[in-house]
């Protein structure tokens, strides 16, 4: 590998493919599907708004800090990059293992699965039943070996996909809120507040409402995978990081009024696609069509927009010398890390086949916050380094990388605390950590162990 030179992507995403990336990676199927799960672990409306403010504020001071890492790091790899900076080649490498065996396939499959139902829906008119979930599966599976082909043809052809589907995403998702408000709450009177039973509301509860909340938040970071992508990216990174995690806040917490200007607390419980129990109260039958359709845009967007991103890990990784040479391979014709791309949508395409969207989308949330913990606390590190120099700030530092690190360890902390949770969390945990001794078995081995600095795989 010494004397071959880093394979290089172009930097050919702008301001507005930037932003749109954000949007594009986080709203997905966690708005639609996330609030009857949350709404079923606390008592009221008040602990459910709570737990989404909660999720913004956890996402805006990762975004903040990252911003920051970013603009002084603007490489492909994104968080493996601030990983191999901050804290050296081992958890670098354990976070890229990670994301290979489980996080990027779960993320991957817990999206497809959410496009599959409701396509089977809109096309057949009823939900699959149970003899009929393998072929959703399967359906679930070509849509991620097609999007992987989308970002195989080229940079500009996923990131002009995700602009449309953004667009159509985030104006679904305020026409509900419009409509909601301007229609569905004179109806009502009022916003559904019944008084909290005492004793109702727990911390603990909280916590497991906050980490499917989380899901829904996850993907504010996914552009810093293309950072070596981005023009400008001193000025653009953060901005993007920034606006879009802003942007994807305001929605959120508008979709979630609206369905309480609606619904009832007790109805959201149940509803598996709140959205469409809104619209359809609202507006009939046309609105849970119109419903359905915008999920299959966000979700089918959304896998468009993960292929975009997390493939660059890997891309990194080999360009590193962590990973196969191979999968550092730049298409010569499209300019893209097609080696990467292919094999993150084959495994995510296997994972969807033998898991259900449950399992995935835990183990997704589980498996990452470490490693967001880690990103995130790599700042104070960094700010020792004399040849660090990010072009942003973060604001209000160190106290916001501190709130982001103290929400990672309160969440894991009460997952490991809850007996319904312990054994997942310590399983997930388990099969990250078997990164370990597959690297001091192979790369390990040539005693390039050590700090170092990231290559430069941009």
């Amino acid at each position: 590998m010494t004397g071959t030179p880093s394979p290089t992507l172009e930097r050919r995403l702008g301001l507005w493919s930037a932003i749109a990336v954000v949007i594009g990676s986080t709203i997905g199927s966690g708005i639609f599907r996330s609030p009857a799960g949350i709404a079923d672990k606390l008592p009221g409306p008040f602990p459910m708004l709570a737990s989404w403010i909660a999720g913004g504020l956890f996402a805006i001071c990762g975004a903040l800090t990252l911003a920051e890492v970013a603009s002084a790091l603007p490489q492909t790899g994104g968080i493996y990059v601030f990983l191999r900076r901050g804290w050296g080649r081992v958890p670098a490498f354990v976070f890229g293992w990670s994301q290979l065996i489980m996080i990027r396939a779960a993320s991957l499959g817990a999206i497809a699965i959410t496009f599959a139902e409701y396509f089977w829906r809109v096309r057949t008119g009823a939900a699959a039943s149970d003899a009929e979930a393998m072929t959703v599966r399967y359906i679930a599976a070509a849509a991620i070996l097609l999007t992987g082909l989308f970002n195989v043809v080229g940079v500009r052809v996923g990131a002009a996909f995700t602009n449309l589907t953004v667009v159509a995403k985030y104006g679904g998702l305020l026409f509900i809120v419009l409509v909601a408000f301007a229609v569905g709450l004179p109806r009502t009177g009022g916003f559904y507040t019944p008084a909290l039973p005492a004793g109702s509301f727990t911390v603990s509860a909280f916590g497991l409402a906050l980490v499917s909340t989380l899901w829904a938040f996850d993907g504010w970071a996914d552009l810093s995978y293309n950072g070596g992508e981005v023009q400008d990216p001193q000025r653009n990174l953060p901005r993007a990081l920034i606006g879009g995690t802003l942007l994807v806040i305001a929605i959120y917490l508008l979709a979630n009024l609206a369905y309480l200007a609606v619904l009832p607390i007790e109805e959201i419980r149940v509803s598996k696609l709140v959205a469409a129990d809104v619209a359809q109260r609202v507006i009939g039958a046309a609105g849970v069509v119109f419903v359905s359709v915008t999920v299959m845009i966000s979700t089918f967007g959304t896998l468009n927009t993960v292929l975009l991103t997390s493939p660059r890990v890997f891309f990194a990784m080999a360009a590193d010398g962590l990973f196969f040479r191979s999968v550092a391979a730049v298409h010569p014709r499209f300019g893209t890390p097609w080696v990467a791309v292919t094999l993150t949508a084959t495994i995510g395409a296997a994972f969807v086949l033998l898991r259900s969207f449950e399992q995935l989308a835990d183990a997704f949330v589980t498996a990452f916050l470490p490693f967001y913990f880690l990103a995130v606390a790599s700042i104070y590190r960094l700010r020792k380094d004399p040849s660090y120099r990010p072009s942003f700030r973060c604001p209000g530092y160190p106290a916001v990388p501190a709130i982001f690190m103290l929400a990672v360890l309160y969440l894991l902390g009460n997952a490991l605390v809850q007996e319904s949770s312990r054994w997942q969390t310590l399983g997930v945990f388990g099969a990250c950590l078997t990164g370990l001794p597959v690297y001091y078995w192979t790369v390990g081995r040539g005693g390039r162990g050590g700090s170092g600095s990231a290559a430069d795989a941009a």
